[in-house]
């Protein structure tokens, strides 16, 4: 489509030259401000059950060290959950019962909803997020993606309750020591990651949002996520984590 904008490495170069960049104050690394999109994106529906877990799988949940997760967590229709203890769950567990496999139904449907998710005035991304300022709207990948040269900031605009939606078709990854920052009353709660393949998260990586993962999730030592990881088919796996459900 003619109208939708495409940051290339080239693109956001002219960003920079022509448009600057700005500080933010929680993140001391210089960040490129990817212009505001008209068309407003409606919130993704995760239904009654996938919206209490903030954990849910598909083959296993693994975990080793002092993982703590508040929230819910659910595994359909895999069996296997291990290392709680040591891990710490506030919340219930929920295998394979009715609360489990509709939430599966529910991440399906959400998965779905996000992914086909299309307006004209949508930003093409591509490579690394690190360093740019997403205002709300809908923000599509080809291939992988990552937050790796620098952090990545989400700014709402002091609308707190804009939605943020981010297509990506292949695998997502955050190295280690990466952050995501919430500016302008955006909320982790509103934001949705749906990644084709499987998701990454290096150690002490700072992530915040709704990862739909269609494989796996894997989380390394110290990385923390303000949201939800909800992996389709495949497991994850966790190493000290921090988890909040959002």
């Amino acid at each position: 489509m003619k109208n939708i904008k495409r940051f290339t490495a080239l693109a956001l170069l002219s960003a920079v030259l022509f448009t600057g960049c700005k500080k933010d104050k929680t993140d001391p690394a210089t960040t490129t401000t990817i212009p505001v999109q008209s068309t407003v994106q409606t919130t993704v529906p995760l239904g009654t059950s996938a919206s209490t877990l903030a954990v849910l799988a598909g083959s296993a949940i693994t975990n080793t060290g002092a993982t703590h997760i508040t929230g819910d967590m659910g595994l359909s229709p895999g069996t296997s959950i291990g290392g709680f203890p040591p891990g710490i769950l506030v919340g219930t567990q929920h295998i394979n019962d009715t609360i489990a496999t509709q939430a599966k139904l529910d991440l399906t449907a959400a998965y779905n909803n996000a992914a086909g998710r299309t307006c004209t005035d949508m930003v093409t991304v591509s490579g690394n997020l690190g360093g740019l300022t997403l205002t709300p709207g809908l923000y599509k990948s080809t291939s992988t993606l990552a937050i790796s040269s620098g952090d990545l900031t989400f700014d709402a605009k002091g609308n707190a309750d804009a939605v943020f939606i981010i297509q990506i078709a292949s695998s997502f990854t955050m190295t280690s020591g990466r952050q995501v920052f919430l500016a302008g009353g955006a909320k982790a709660s509103n934001i949705f990651w749906q990644v084709g393949s499987s998701a990454t998260f290096g150690t002490t990586a700072v992530f915040k949002g709704t990862i739909m993962a269609m494989q796996s999730i894997s989380f390394d030592t110290g990385a923390t996520l303000d949201g939800k990881a909800l992996a389709r088919s495949g497991g994850i796996t966790m190493a000290g984590n921090t988890i909040v459900l959002q």
